[in-house]
Formats: structure tokens, C-alpha cells, sequence
């Protein structure tokens, strides 16, 4: 990318992952409270996260910045690239930033453990979302050594929340979202998972901005489809 928008902290978003080419469990407090006190990020802190424009990286960010405690967080709609193409102003200097006092804390309400999972499962307050491709839902495809979704799973692709419209991707306007999630009453606690809780994150979103009460299993397909001793449906 040529430059950021003026201002602008770099956060790549491989920080938020503990170890990638495995899972996508979340990176450890102490790593994320280093850099967020090194960036001057406190949880009073008003964010706007933007990535290249595909929305999926920064739907990630979104969703660990909530994890860690953060609430006053955005997203840039279409991402840096339209920004570059509408040709507004950007920077090739380093912000300027005074170090935090950040504590690292999980919100856990946000962040679902294969322990949790298992529990959705049983509970009939708690509905489950497989973001992945319907090949992989349906058990023709899979990231891990086992095919198929966590039993009850129903399916909404992560593609089904964007939108994208001459070359520029978008999160669906708000009145498509809600169909989209009709099906699912607002007082349901959700969870949703991927491969590796990263294409899932633009579920949440989706979610978040409709009101929902939702969480994202980090460690995902990537996690439950290896472990012999975790159910799983076709």
C-alpha cells in the first residue's frame, strides 16, 4: 500500500493471531497489552479500523479490539484502496503517540473456546453459525483432517454480509443484513466459527451492527475438525 491515512496506527492484522498456520486462537494478553500501551491505546480509546478493502481483516481487528476490551470502534467502509482511488490525502510519516497504562482483559462474551462451543450445542438459547463455504458445511471440502460442522451448525457464508460494487466491497446495507438474519431472534446468544475465526469475523460484524449478542470461536473448524473426541454433523 502506498502510504496510510494521515494518522493512522499500524496494526497488522497477524498481530491478532497466536500462531496462524495452525488456528486462529487469538494472540496472547501480554503481547496485545505491549503493543496497545506502545500505540497509546487505552479502552476509552474511539478507533476506526480500516484494512485494503476487502472488509475481512478489519472485521478480524474489530472483533479482538472488542475481545480486549474496547467499544468505541468503526470501520472504513471500502477500505484504504477507495480512499487511495477518490484520492484523498495520506502520510508516510509515523504517528506520533504517547505510551498507555493499557491492562489486558478478555471480554469473554465475545470470544468462544472449543468448551463453549460444545456447550452452544446443548443449549437452545444459543445458536451456531458455520461462515465457511457450503462445500466445506456440508462436508465436501475441509481445512482440517475431519469433513463436515459442529453439530446443529446452520450456514450463512461470510461472502452472504458483503456486497461489492464496482471493484469496491462493502458490508450489505443494514435492511439486507436483517434479512439475511431473520431466522434468528435477538434474545439468542450466538457463535460463529470459519477455519480460523478470520472470514467468520465478517459474521460478527454483521451481528454487532444488527444488536446481537454474539461471539467468535477463535480457534474454529481448524480446532474442533482435528480433535477425535468433538462430535460433528454432515
Amino acid at each position: 500500500l502506498a502510504g496510510h491515512i494521515r494518522g493512522a496506527l499500524s496494526f497488522p492484522v497477524n498481530l491478532t493471531y497466536k500462531n496462524k498456520k495452525i488456528n486462529g486462537k487469538i494472540n496472547q494478553p501480554t503481547i496485545i497489552q505491549q503493543y496497545f500501551r506502545s500505540r497509546g491505546i487505552t479502552k476509552m480509546s474511539q478507533l476506526i479500523v480500516y484494512d485494503n478493502g476487502e472488509i475481512v481483516d478489519a472485521a478480524r481487528l474489530f472483533w479482538v479490539l472488542e475481545v480486549y476490551g474496547l467499544t468505541n470502534i468503526k470501520i472504513l467502509d471500502h477500505g484504504f484502496d477507495d480512499w487511495l482511488n477518490k484520492a484523498y490525502p495520506v502520510s508516510f510519516k509515523q504517528a506520533k503517540t504517547t505510551p498507555s497504562q493499557y491492562i489486558a482483559t478478555l471480554n469473554h462474551r465475545r470470544l468462544a473456546s472449543k468448551f463453549t462451543t460444545q456447550l452452544a450445542t446443548r443449549n437452545a438459547n444459543q445458536i451456531i453459525i458455520d461462515a465457511r463455504d457450503y462445500s466445506a458445511y456440508i462436508g465436501k471440502t475441509s481445512t482440517a483432517k475431519r469433513f463436515g460442522h459442529i453439530p446443529g451448525a446452520i450456514h450463512i457464508a461470510a461472502s452472504h454480509n458483503l456486497v461489492t460494487t464496482q471493484g469496491v466491497t462493502s458490508l450489505k446495507p443494514l435492511n439486507e443484513l436483517e434479512q439475511l438474519y431473520d431466522s434468528i431472534a435477538k434474545d439468542k446468544k450466538v457463535v460463529i466459527y470459519c477455519s480460523i475465526g478470520r472470514v467468520s469475523s465478517t459474521n460478527y460484524l454483521a451481528l454487532r451492527e444488527l444488536g446481537y449478542d454474539v461471539s467468535n470461536y477463535d480457534a474454529s473448524w481448524n480446532e474442533w475438525g482435528n480433535d477425535d473426541k468433538l462430535p460433528i454433523e454432515k
